[in-house]
């Protein structure tokens, strides 16, 4: 069917011009930022990755020695750190950025500017993260980086990278909310009223207004520790007045939230892939938003739960396991609506539909410990055990990572233009699937039989060694599953770009634009009348109608400035980690003057002209 971009031919007027990486470098455009996080995001997954497969070889064996214990603790903290803050978060607002302007029918975001210097602070600053291995150490006090061990009197300079390289990245993502909560709300086409919005860009709405209210309590933490470690403020100093809890409850009011802003979009993909694959549409679409929107609202009031062993009292505890529990409600509404969205389809067992398939069991599974760990006398039990460990991986993994999988198989055809091999893609989820469990399912029965976490070895006489051997078979298992989705990226790029404009038969509007997707997306912008509006108008065999004449496209201008902005940022926090104090004061006044200057020049930008063929309108 003809999309409405297919009806008038365009010509570039002028546009700055930008070759190579350069062009890459100096891109606004939604869709290359899109991509761009996409490969950084998968690049650090490398190396978190590496540093699990090592964690698991040193838990293979009793007394091992592949890695020393100081190494050991570098490793986990950085996995940690890497999975949440430089893969997880990333790989989502990456379909976030190449896929909601294209379903909401915009052309652009609201800020392209502020969207590419977003994306520069994310990258800069997950390499500044990494430079901490060669800097004196990283990191080594786990992800969640506890006071008093994060001190000065117990930790290493890996914990300045920490603070600083986290404030970088946590910045770029302030800045992504706020961008895409204006082009949610304000750049919708002419018709597409919330409840006609696809349930991806819902969950990105929701996600976005979590990242506006959970990032400033981590910022402030992270402040509060880079001014104690290189100022000696006392925040946390217990002796000077200070309190260690203070970080706990500010970073835990920051932490439960983050498990929100990395699921909640893959609840969106799942809801985008299932009814596509089972030909029907969402099931109970106005309970699986006003879900959406519950756990939004409850997840800022259950974070004492990872604080149960703190010995804040039964009043405290018993409030917040009630919270806690009551979040599995609207859960439970979504994995509902999946269901009945697969009950009586007509089911297409594509690699895409069978991540988001095996998305339900795995995260129910990790919900259901979940549950488990919201009661507070077994949450003292399990605390600090590998229980945990297996219950945030169903969630992360097996929720998130599945679901990202699942995205990426299925929009690889609209982002990328091609289409993943599908008989490699069924080995790959194979592997990844029979892996994780491998993996991640013993970990439970370790927990319950009292393996602590974060032990860099255990002695023999504990009865722990088959099950650590177990599990790490699973992860050499899970890294074949993962090398063969790089080969399968390695012989798709091979060829040449070879989708077709709807290969899936898809419901929303990113699948009415040819491919590949032109830099301005929508030559008219489209006029919505209905929920999944490309759906209904090829039921009907029509077109969908434009909200407007042909006219000319403003497009901005590819700018370097957000590129030098974050590198000017970064190179003050390398001067702030050498105590070299006025350095980094220049270079953040540098940073504000590039900024200032993006405010009072006017990007100009350019425009792209409609022409109509000779002989007529074009069909």
């Amino acid at each position: 069917m003809a999309a409405i971009t297919e009806r008038v031919a365009l010509a570039h007027e002028s546009a700055p011009a930008y070759h190579g990486i350069w062009a890459w470098l100096a891109s606004v455009d939604h869709k290359k930022i899109g991509i761009m996080y996409i490969y950084a995001a998968l690049f650090f997954m490398a190396f978190g990755g590496f540093e699990a497969l090592a964690i698991r070889v040193q838990l293979w064996s009793p007394d091992n020695h592949v890695l020393t214990a100081q190494a050991f603790n570098e490793f986990f903290t950085m996995h940690g750190v890497t999975m949440i803050f430089l893969v997880a978060m990333p790989i989502l607002i990456g379909y976030v950025n190449a896929i909601v302007p294209l379903q909401i029918g915009a052309r652009d975001v609201a800020f392209p500017r502020m969207n590419a210097l977003s994306l520069w602070l994310f990258v800069l600053g997950g390499l500044f993260l990494y430079t901490s291995f060669m800097m004196g150490g990283a990191p080594d006090a786990g992800w969640f980086n506890y006071a008093p061990l994060s001190g000065a009197a117990y930790s290493g300079p890996g914990i300045d990278f920490y603070d600083i390289g986290l404030q970088i990245t946590g910045i770029g993502t302030l800045m992504t909310a706020v961008n895409f909560l204006v082009t949610i709300l304000n750049m919708r086409a002419p018709g597409m009223r919330l409840l006609r919005m696809p349930m991806f860009t819902w969950s990105a709405l929701i996600t976005m207004l979590l990242i506006l209210f959970a990032f400033p309590p981590i910022t402030v933490d992270l402040i509060m520790q880079m001014l104690g470690r290189l100022f000696h403020a006392r925040f946390f100093d217990v002796a000077l007045g200070g309190n260690v809890l203070l970080w706990q409850n500010l970073f835990w009011i920051f932490g439960h939230p983050e498990v929100y802003i990395v699921i909640l979009p893959a609840f969106g993909i799942v809801s985008e892939v299932i009814p596509t694959f089972a030909r029907k549409p969402l099931f109970g679409y106005e309970s699986m938003a006003m879900a959406l929107s519950v756990i939004a609202f409850l997840s800022f009031m259950v974070w004492t739960h990872h604080m149960f062993a703190d010995g804040l009292g039964p009043i405290v505890n018993s409030i917040f396991a009630i919270t806690s529990m009551l979040i599995a409600v609207p859960t439970g509404i979504k994995i509902f609506n999946w269901l009945a969205t697969l009950w009586g389809g007509q089911i297409r067992f594509t690699t895409a539909s069978m991540y988001a398939l095996a998305f339900i069991p795995l995260f129910v599974i990790g919900g259901v410990s979940g549950v488990m760990l919201a009661m507070a006398p077994a949450d003292l039990q399990l605390n600090d055990s590998y229980f945990v460990v297996a219950h945030f991986h169903y969630v992360l993994f097996g929720g998130t990572l599945m679901g990202a999988l699942a995205g990426l198989y299925y929009w690889f055809p609209r982002i990328w233009g091609r289409i993943l091999d599908d008989r490699l893609g069924k080995w790959n989820f194979w592997l990844v699937f029979i892996g994780f469990n491998v993996t991640f399912f013993p970990m439970h029965f370790l927990g319950l039989d009292g393996m602590p976490r974060r032990i860099s070895t255990y002695a023999a006489g504990y009865g722990w060694t088959f099950l650590n051997q177990l599990s790490t078979i699973g992860a050499f298992i899970l890294l074949a599953g993962m090398l063969i989705l790089l080969w399968n990226f390695i012989i798709t790029f091979a060829r040449k770009p070879d989708a077709v404009a709807d290969p899936w038969d898809g419901r929303s509007l990113e699948w009415s634009l040819p491919s590949p997707v032109p830099e301005y997306n929508f030559a008219q912008l489209p006029l919505i009348e209905d929920r999944d509006a490309f759906w209904v108008a090829k039921q009907e065999g029509r077109p969908i109608q434009a909200a407007e004449p042909p006219g000319p496209i403003h497009m901005p201008s590819p700018s370097l400035s957000p590129f030098f902005i974050a590198l000017t940022v970064v190179g003050a926090g390398y001067m702030a980690l050498l105590h070299i104090d006025m350095g980094a004061l220049l270079l953040m006044i540098a940073a504000f003057v590039q900024i200032a200057l993006q405010l009072v020049h006017e990007d100009r930008g350019y425009h792209v002209h409609p022409q109509v063929p000779q002989g007529g309108a074009a069909d």
